[in-house]
């Protein structure tokens, strides 16, 4: 026995110096007669070894590990290596990326998209109004603010109108009365007083008129305008009232070029179309309320 050991540790001498301790002790443990497969069973088994390994075969001396390996798990070298940044590594991300003002800007909602669109006017349109005649050759004050109101819903008389407008046999004044009555009896007083000088109506007051019909019609609003002198309708009606005269507008087509009249003088001709081009140089002089 002890000739097989001296082999054995100039074996690990040659071969392996660093088992040298480990044989060493594996001699003092042969020598105390204490048997090998007692040491390992009383020691924790290393990680990563099979414990059938073990009862196949006792290890030779020279294989045996250091008690310190035994009570301890073998643990691999930690890597030198610095691991390259994948996509989710925060290296891999700008640092702008990270910023709080840039955070709040992808976070903030387009205002395009939570803006709300004004709803567009159609082409035509023509409000359901009820028509009446005016009851004397001065009301036609009353009876065109009658008109308009009756697209709305609105039933007023004509001498009550009359009272409110201020007419007389004389006529009613002007357009300034007109809105001031409308916005009496409409909720949200919505309608405006425009005047057009001069003796023929400039480009800009017509486009002016057009945009204004095609508003408050669209809106279910009826304008009133103030109109003097003569017109030719587009059927080749002629329409003539030299001191003045009122008429309700309750309808527009192509987009406003063409709009429709009530007119209360005479129930044969209760309505007509006219171009925006005839009416707003029909109103110079005077005005309307839109």
């Amino acid at each position: 026995m002890k000739q097989h050991l001296k082999r054995q540790l100039r074996r690990l001498a040659a071969d392996r110096p660093y088992q040298v301790v480990a044989a060493s002790a594996a001699t003092l443990v042969v020598a105390s007669g204490v048997g090998v497969l007692a040491t390992a069973g009383d020691t924790p088994e290393p990680a990563g070894v099979r414990p059938a390994a073990v009862a196949e075969q006792a290890p030779h001396v020279g294989e045996l590990p250091a008690r310190a390996e035994l009570s301890a798990p073998q643990t691999s070298a930690p890597s030198l290596t610095t691991p390259a940044p994948t996509a989710t590594s925060p290296a891999a991300t700008p640092s702008r990326a990270a910023s709080p003002s840039a955070a709040a800007s992808s976070a903030a909602p387009d205002p395009d998209l939570t803006r709300s669109a004004a709803p567009k006017a159609p082409a035509s349109k023509v409000l359901d109004h009820e028509y009446q005649a005016q009851t004397t050759y001065y009301y036609c004050g009353p009876a065109a603010v009658r008109n308009a109101l009756t697209a709305m819903g609105i039933a007023r008389s004509q001498d009550d109108l009359a009272g409110r407008l201020g007419t007389t046999q004389f006529g009613t004044n002007s357009a300034a009365d007109t809105t001031r009555v409308l916005n009496q009896l409409v909720k949200g007083e919505p309608y405006r007083t425009r005047m057009i000088s001069g003796g023929a109506a400039t480009a800009a007051q017509t486009e002016r008129l057009r945009a204004d019909v095609v508003a408050a019609v669209a809106d279910d609003r009826s304008p009133v305008v103030n109109v003097a002198g003569s017109t030719t309708d587009l059927s080749g009606g002629w329409h003539s009232f030299p001191g003045g005269h009122y008429v309700a507008v309750v309808g527009y087509r192509d987009n406003g070029k063409s709009v429709k009249i009530a007119d209360s003088a005479n129930p044969a001709t209760a309505s007509y179309w006219l171009s925006v081009d005839a009416l707003a140089d029909w109103i110079a002089t005077r005005g309307y309320s839109a």
